[in-house]
């Protein structure tokens, strides 16, 4: 008996290698000509493997790209659900929310999910992945609104719900401005969500000292 785990099966490992390799491909085209512009071809040449290749592994164009969506998310939900989860103040989690909109977007993820956002609008079943995927971001933000409501004493006229749909459209804006090439001189776009970082701060500075007096 072979020792450390079953055999793999050499087929399976060169499958799985071209198919990251087609990721990899698709994630590059679609940062660089767009959900619109980008064709199964093009995809191919890039990552230097033929056209039948896409169709054996992903068999459209469309089961592609939700790929590529749902690997970044995944992992990405991950790293969130990670660092809302740590016992750190509400505003330090903050402030690290945005630092990671910055790396986002220098990585290219905020691409590809605006680019599938909207190739949604004319496309149902896109549309519907969409939410689906973005749904399990709008959960967690559910969790730490809630956190934010029981520290703060409520959330003035929000419920947990609406707070976290307001914060999950403020994100998704500030990406869609910065994609256009909105610069901070124009539209102080990450200044602003850090101030809010320094709101979140005061108001558990404050809760912190009610709980002190009694």
């Amino acid at each position: 008996m072979a020792r450390g785990g079953p055999i793999k099966n050499p087929a399976s490992i060169e499958d799985s290698d071209a198919s990251l390799a087609l990721l990899s491909a698709a994630e590059a085209c679609l940062r660089k000509y767009g959900y619109a512009g980008l064709s199964t071809r093009k995809v191919a040449e890039m990552a230097e493997m033929p056209l039948s290749q896409i169709h054996y592994h992903f068999g459209t164009k469309k089961n592609l790209l939700l790929e590529v969506f749902r690997r970044h998310n995944a992992r990405l939900l991950e790293r969130q659900a990670r660092m809302f989860g740590e016992q750190l103040p509400l505003w330090r989690r903050w402030e690290q929310a945005c630092a990671y909109l910055d790396e986002d977007i220098e990585s290219g993820y905020v691409r590809v999910l605006q680019e599938l956002a909207a190739a949604g609008y004319s496309d149902p079943e896109i549309a519907g992945e969409f939410r689906g995927l973005m749904g399990r971001w709008f959960d967690l933000l559910v969790t730490v609104a809630s956190e934010a409501g029981e520290r703060f004493g409520g959330l003035g006229p929000f419920d947990p719900k609406e707070m976290a749909a307001l914060i999950g459209a403020v994100f998704m804006g500030a990406e869609t401005m910065m994609l256009v090439g909105f610069t901070e001189n124009d539209r102080p776009i990450r200044a602003a969500l850090r101030k809010f970082g320094d709101l979140i701060k005061l108001a558990e500075e404050k809760a912190a000292d009610k709980q002190s007096e009694t």
